[in-house]
């Protein structure tokens, strides 16, 4: 028998007539009861039936009570429109180019998905380890990125924003770069306001925050490996002091270097380039700066065909199959790696002044987000505090 905790939640939108999402661990029972109804089902997982002949709704409405009594589902009548309407209408106010997309997370499960996306430390946080979230709108610009609008859960109305990312995270909750959820009101006109004003511009601070933390990051780990490397030429053995014997042997030691530094590098190639166009020099306590920004910019442009040839090989399946044995791109990394070694000496030089210079040119002004972070990007998001022991498979 199913369990009572199976709820069909049906809310109205003006496109789309009756909105029924099914949630629970027995959630296909429900889906069974509103097919019997009459409802269609749409490509996300939501089921709809038109309210354009009241007779014919009435007739639907009452059907459902009977099918949904019979398959132990509990309807509940939402106060707020169809979240899957607010969404879009938000979507269309926001500059630029938005889509929303609902998502449903029937089993209760399903919902843990978004632990390891969430971007966020606030309110929404606290709604994924204290309620269901059965549904979801996913605002995207098309350039990468990805925000989740939920329900406020507890209130009548109102709505939840909080940034989504396929980056690795710091954990979010001390992180001071960590976007915060914003509650936003019923309103969608006045949402995408608040959004538009408040919630992006603190995105974008963000972002640069991390990719900034990333870039450290890789440099901390490159010169911790070119340190070593300096150590074992200048001193003619390895770290565990057996003598390297021959120039063949060092040139192995620094083609190993090569290869791990490329991995590291990759990530300044990626995101230093917009923290560095960014950056005004004059306009800080700190002019001289300007000196040793021209010497990174030119280090980029020199590894500029490095970096185009990696993201070639990358893409050209033909080029580079799935199944290249993995010393052979060890090879393809430490070719590349040594062909921007002197730009990633450069770089180790330079940190220093481009670490202050980009804290300097946070978007917005200085803020919060202009100190540095507590800790590098090494972690991904914790789970909750109490993790569920078993998995859902969608």
């Amino acid at each position: 028998m199913p369990t009572p905790s199976t709820v069909i939640t049906l809310s109205t939108s003006r496109t789309l007539g009756l909105v029924a999402v099914a949630s629970g661990e027995d959630y296909e029972q429900a889906h069974q009861a509103l097919e019997e109804a009459g409802f269609n089902r749409l490509r996300n997982g939501a089921y709809t039936a038109s309210l354009a002949d009241a007779q014919a709704a009435r007739r639907t409405a009452s059907a459902l009570v009977h099918h949904a009594h019979a398959h132990g589902a509990t309807l509940v009548t939402s106060p707020r429109p169809h979240l899957g309407d607010i969404g879009i209408e938000i979507a269309s106010r926001l500059p630029g180019t938005w889509s929303a997309e609902l998502e449903i997370y029937s089993h209760p499960l399903w919902q843990d998905d978004l632990w390891y996306g969430l971007w966020e430390a606030g309110e929404i946080h606290q709604a994924l380890e204290g309620h269901r979230i059965p549904f979801a709108s996913v605002l995207k610009n098309g350039t990468g990125t990805e925000l989740l609008l939920v329900e406020r859960p507890g209130h009548r109305s109102g709505y939840l924003l909080g940034a989504l990312t396929d980056h690795e995270k710091e954990d979010v909750r001390d992180d001071p770069a960590t976007p915060r959820t914003m509650v936003l009101p019923a309103d969608p006109g006045l949402a995408a306001h608040a959004v538009t004003h408040t919630f992006l511009p603190a995105y974008r601070r963000a972002l640069h925050h991390r990719d900034l933390n990333t870039v450290l990051s890789a440099l901390e780990r490159i010169r911790a490996e070119h340190q070593t490397l300096q150590a074992i030429k200048d001193s003619g053995r390895y770290s565990d002091a057996v003598p390297l014997g021959d120039s063949r042997l060092i040139a192995g030691v620094e083609r190993d270097f090569a290869d791990h530094a490329w991995l590291e590098f990759r990530h300044v190639l990626e995101h230093a380039p917009l923290l560095l166009s960014r950056c005004r020099p004059a306009a800080t306590a700190w002019p001289a700066d300007d000196a040793a920004l021209t010497q990174l910019r030119e280090a980029l442009v020199h590894s500029q065909d490095a970096w185009v040839e990696w993201n070639d090989l990358r893409h050209d399946l033909y080029s580079i199959p799935r199944a290249l044995p993995a010393h052979e791109w060890s090879q393809v990394r430490g070719q590349l790696g040594l062909a921007v070694l002197p730009a990633i000496e450069t770089w180790l030089a330079h940190s220093d002044a481009f670490a202050r210079e980009v804290r300097a040119a946070v978007p917005g002004g200085p803020v919060a987000l202009s100190a540095p972070s507590p800790r590098l990007l090494t972690a991904r998001l914790a789970p909750p505090p109490t993790p569920r022991t078993s998995t859902a498979h969608r």
